[in-house]
């Protein structure tokens, strides 16, 4: 069934999802637009770089990302790793 455009979710209509990629990517660019307008002052020289925060916060999920598909790929077990497992016999206990 179907659902018309008054019966979907407002957040989840394709309409809704570009006004809101934008309203976000306005927020973001004036954010840092406005460090133009007030220095920031960091403990250390490379924390005064215009922007700063935006690409050290775009750095770091790139660099969980890189991590949790390595951690993936290590974890990764085998379709039958259950089953290649020797099988232990239970006993009833013998009271």
């Amino acid at each position: 069934m179907k659902q018309t455009p008054e019966q979907t979710h407002f957040l989840t209509r394709p309409n809704t999802i570009k006004w809101l990629w934008i309203i976000f990517s306005l927020v973001l660019a004036g954010l840092v637009a406005l460090q133009l307008l007030i220095p920031i002052k960091g403990r250390f020289a490379l924390e005064q770089g215009f922007a700063f925060a935006a690409w050290f916060g775009f750095g770091s999920c790139v660099a969980m990302v890189l991590l949790a598909r390595v951690l993936g790929w290590w974890l990764k077990r085998s379709e039958d790793y259950y089953q290649s497992m020797p099988s232990i016999e239970m006993r009833p206990d013998d009271d």
